[in-house]
Parts: C-alpha cells; sequence; structure tokens
C-alpha cells in the first residue's frame, strides 16, 4: 500500500470513529470508559496522519 492509500485509510477511519465518538456521547446507554478510549484512539490516528504527512 503507497503512502498516499494509506493515509486516506486512516483518514476514514478517523472520520468513522469520530461519529461514533459523537452518538456514544448522545447516547445515555455508552460508559464513559468506552468513550474515552476511542477519543484516544481518535487522537492516536489523528498524531499518525499528520506524521505521515509532514514527516
Amino acid at each position: 500500500m503507497n503512502l498516499a492509500a494509506h493515509l486516506d485509510e486512516l483518514r476514514k477511519k478517523h472520520t468513522a470513529l469520530s461519529e461514533k465518538v459523537e452518538k456514544a456521547q448522545a447516547s445515555l446507554a455508552v460508559d464513559d470508559l468506552d468513550i474515552v478510549a476511542m477519543k484516544k484512539e481518535k487522537l492516536r490516528l489523528k498524531e499518525e496522519i499528520e506524521r505521515l504527512a509532514h514527516g
């Protein structure tokens, strides 16, 4: 997989996770620890995207 395709996949995962976090925050049935874990993964993806795109 080339770099552009990899970055595209990471961006898609980040966007999907962002939507999942928004839905989870609106739901009372989702545990706060699960939301925190999703946010950490979202941040990890963002940092990897920036590292690959600019470094």
